[in-house]
């Protein structure tokens, strides 16, 4: 399918092809559960605010869904949530800073405030963090290696 990139206009129009996480991606971003921590490496998202600027912040509790979702609580239903409400494309980045190593994901994110994405991220929070005031459910459709060295921001395909 071939669909107007939201928030940018109908100028730019791109395939939407959903991307999977590999092994060696889970593997950096579940580490710190692998050594005992509540939640996986912290998880930046960055989207596009409303008068085009960036916008960018953390996002603790942004973990795996399945091979090509990722999920966050949103609990402060600030300016991500927003954008994301206003069609803003989304980008989300982990890194892992002792390995130099890292992976950036673009796709599209959806506010859920209800219903079943909703009810997992408010018993996922259970003993972590309050309830959440919404569950963004984040659709990954490209990703690019943050690792150190000359292949550095190039896409996997």
């Amino acid at each position: 399918d071939v669909a107007p990139s939201r928030g940018l206009g109908d100028v730019y129009k791109r395939q939407i092809i959903m991307a999977k996480l590999t092994d060696a991606i889970k593997d950096l971003i579940l580490n710190p559960v692998k050594e005992g921590a509540w939640t996986a490496q912290l998880g930046w998202i960055a989207t596009v605010r409303e008068d085009g600027a960036p916008n960018i912040g953390p996002k603790r509790s942004c973990r795996i869904y399945d091979d090509a979702t990722l999920i966050w609580n949103e609990n402060t239903a600030g300016e991500i949530m927003k954008d994301i409400e206003r069609g803003s494309k989304v980008a989300i980045a982990f890194a892992n800073w002792d390995k130099l190593d890292g992976y950036r994901f673009v796709g599209t994110a959806e506010v859920h405030k209800e219903g079943k994405y909703y009810d997992e991220a408010v018993e996922w929070a259970k003993g972590k963090m309050g309830a959440p005031k919404a569950a963004i459910v984040f659709h990954i459709e490209e990703v690019y290696t943050l690792k150190s060295g000359p292949n550095a921001g190039k896409r996997i395909d």
